[in-house]
């Protein structure tokens, strides 16, 4: 499972510091890292390197419509975040939360998949402790994750675009 010992399951479950420890040890199953993001001198560009486990189905012109860059969550940890340009056209982009074995290597090729098949651009982002993002995963980190995706989705990719609720 989580690769705990018969000796650590005994004391996650027979004397447990509190619920969200043991929620976090069970939920929560950050894969080695598939990928690595270089950020230029300037510090304003991050590149990225998938590893071969990363199983990128694309070539080098797909993967130049991806754009990575980190932002700072609530809580003080460092986040990979994920853009892809799927279509010139798209009118809609798709904010994706992964599943919790996978990182955004992992999920590169399946967002240009997803994205040229439904006509809409992907942004993603890896939670606190999974790929190139820092801190460890937790509920709590979770929710100030999302909460900084979706910031930085406003702030960074759309700038100046006119934000509407309900359509």
């Amino acid at each position: 499972m989580n690769h705990l010992s018969l000796s650590e399951l005994c004391c996650l479950f027979c004397c447990p510091p509190c619920p969200s420890k043991i929620a976090s040890k069970l939920a929560f199953l950050p894969p080695e890292p598939t990928y690595s993001l270089m950020c230029d001198e300037s510090g304003g560009r991050w590149t990225l390197h998938l590893s071969e486990r990363a199983d990128w189905q694309y070539s080098a012109r797909e993967k130049e419509a991806i754009e990575c860059f980190m932002t700072r969550t609530s809580r003080g940890n460092r986040i990979a975040c994920m853009f892809v340009r799927c279509s010139p056209s798209a009118r809609y982009t798709l904010l994706f939360s992964h599943g919790n074995a996978v990182d955004l290597g992992q999920m590169s090729s399946f967002y240009i998949g997803l994205g040229s098949r439904i006509n809409c651009n992907v942004f993603s982002y890896d939670y606190s402790g999974y790929g190139a993002s820092s801190g460890k995963p937790s509920e709590k980190n979770l929710y100030a994750d999302v909460d900084a995706a979706w910031q930085a989705l406003r702030s960074r990719v759309f700038p100046s675009s006119a934000w509407v609720s309900g359509r």
